[in-house]
């Protein structure tokens, strides 16, 4: 099975970063349209970016596999409705692993995030998914940094 990786340091603390990916607030900010996530584990983790279409472009069921408060944080993954086909009713689903730490001089001010992205199939259509998905996580953690910044100043 495939992986990728994608990473930001982060004008936050790790406290706070851990947060963006964990409250619906935060994440409603700079991922996804809705965000119901109940952060503890084997809590939901599902994310809507057409709320009045449920059922596609959402991670309705999946849920968090792993929870280390502000250290690491893991849950299922499901695939928009381009690759849903193929992706949304495997087992198992593909995961993401998010990784949290302090860096620099300061901690309190600075974070490292390195998000894994496991589970990829090697067929075509997979390796299509996983090339599409690596883009959106980079332009979301795009996004992510530029509203530490903001939340920051």
């Amino acid at each position: 099975m495939q992986v990728f990786t994608v990473s930001a340091r982060l004008p936050a603390s790790q406290t706070l970063a851990f947060r963006f990916f964990t409250e619906k607030n935060f994440l409603e900010s700079w991922l996804t349209s809705v965000a119901d996530v109940d952060a503890r584990l084997d809590g939901k983790y599902e994310l809507f970016w057409e709320p009045g279409n449920p059922e596609d472009n959402s991670t309705k069921g999946c849920r968090i596999t792993t929870f280390d408060q502000n250290r690491l944080l893991a849950f299922d993954w499901k695939g928009p409705v381009q690759f849903k086909a193929f992706m949304n009713d495997v087992d198992p689903l593909t995961h993401v692993s998010v990784f949290f730490g302090p860096c620099g001089d300061d901690p309190k001010k600075s974070s490292d995030v390195v998000l894994v992205h496991s589970g990829w199939r090697s067929n075509p259509d997979w390796v299509e998914a996983r090339h599409w998905q690596k883009r959106a996580w980079e332009v979301a953690f795009e996004e992510l940094a530029k509203l530490a910044q903001n939340h920051r100043a």
